[in-house]
């Protein structure tokens, strides 16, 4: 998964590596006058990193998520 920050010297991307284990919609701990029960809610996708990390990412029209092919298995 890539994501691009827009900051005013130009983008910055950075990229997480990991298999999903969740897709969620949660409400920020911000209030928000015109979200649903009164809250903004963000899509949310939370992934296992190869080293056992978790991490949970917010998800808007600049990501981009790019699905990885296995890895082959190893030769004998």
């Amino acid at each position: 998964m890539t994501q691009t920050i827009s900051r005013r010297d130009g983008v910055w991307n950075t990229t997480v590596v990991g298999s999903v284990v969740a897709r969620d919609e949660q409400p920020t701990g911000s209030w928000f006058a015109h979200g649903r029960k009164g809250r903004l809610w963000l899509d949310r996708l939370t992934l296992r990193r190869d080293d056992g990390e978790l991490t949970t990412l917010n998800l808007d029209q600049h990501t981009r998520i790019e699905v990885l092919a296995p890895d082959a298995p190893a030769k004998k």
